[in-house]
């Protein structure tokens, strides 16, 4: 049984339906309760077991609230992602220069990023624990490494789920409680779509190692290896699946025009 915030569309959509379709019962959580109900409907339209179920990570009421029924409905939880973040167009637009920096906006990228997904994580354990183990899977980023020149507020709470990923695997393990966080890159959503050029676009694929764009099944392949007894001696890793984005020198963009205008 798997309960994945953020899952009425884009990322957590397909983890959802992947966790549905390798015979997980799956909570569909999602502030937007339409789009969880979508996505919920869709996976027993093809066979799976799901519930579509409104959670405000900004409350810890509404939280313990989508836990309680999830435990009533299906009796147990062995997975959680938590994938749900404030990423907003008008949260992103406002989340630039430091020195311009409002307040709310900060408060508001940790509010939901770093303390929901603690809040959700610690109303998810004790049923954990009561069920003999299970997986959490953080959904981090891989902006959380490295410096950009944009969404500082974004960055660091998705640095801070980093360490609270290693905190959780530490204090847990002993209680058979696995956590890895996932680093996705640029997954090419209709919301990241929306928020970016066609120039913006082109320049971050010449960074990617591999020769196609990312897509949310990427992210979804390697949260069911980590929620599924494969990756069952895996604990505490920080796990980037941006097709190398993050692995190389900073001029390697800058190198291949080079080497492709030489002759020969």
């Amino acid at each position: 049984m798997a309960i994945v915030t953020g899952a009425g569309a884009n990322i957590g959509e397909a983890c959802a339906k992947m966790l549905a379709a390798q015979g997980a019962s799956v909570v569909v959580a999602d502030i937007n309760l339409v789009g969880a109900e979508r996505v919920a409907g869709e996976i027993e339209a093809a066979g799976g077991k799901a519930m579509a179920h409104f959670v405000d990570l900004g409350d810890e009421a509404s939280i313990a609230t989508m836990v309680a029924t999830a435990v009533a409905r299906f009796g147990r939880i062995d997975v959680l992602h938590n994938n749900a973040a404030n990423t907003g167009a008008g949260q992103m637009m406002q989340d630039g220069s430091l020195a311009a920096m409002d307040t709310a906006v900060w408060d508001a990228a940790f509010a939901i990023n770093t303390r929901g997904t603690m809040l959700v994580t610690k109303h998810v354990v004790p049923h954990m624990i009561a069920g003999g183990g299970g997986s959490i899977i953080n959904t981090s980023s891989g902006v959380s490494l490295l410096g950009d020149v944009l969404n500082p507020a974004y960055s660091a709470s998705k640095a801070a789920v980093n360490a609270l990923t290693r905190n959780t695997a530490t204090q847990l393990g002993r209680a058979n409680i696995r956590c890895n966080a996932i680093l996705p890159g640029l997954v090419l959503s209709p919301v990241a779509r929306a928020q970016m050029t066609e120039a913006q676009l082109a320049m971050i694929q010449r960074h990617v190692l591999l020769p196609r764009e990312s897509v949310a099944d990427d992210i979804a392949g390697a949260v069911l290896w980590l929620a599924s007894d494969l990756g069952a001696f895996v604990t505490g890793q920080i796990i980037s699946v941006d097709g190398g984005i993050c692995h190389h020198q900073p001029h390697y963009a800058d190198m291949l025009d080079m080497m492709a205008a030489m002759p020969g």
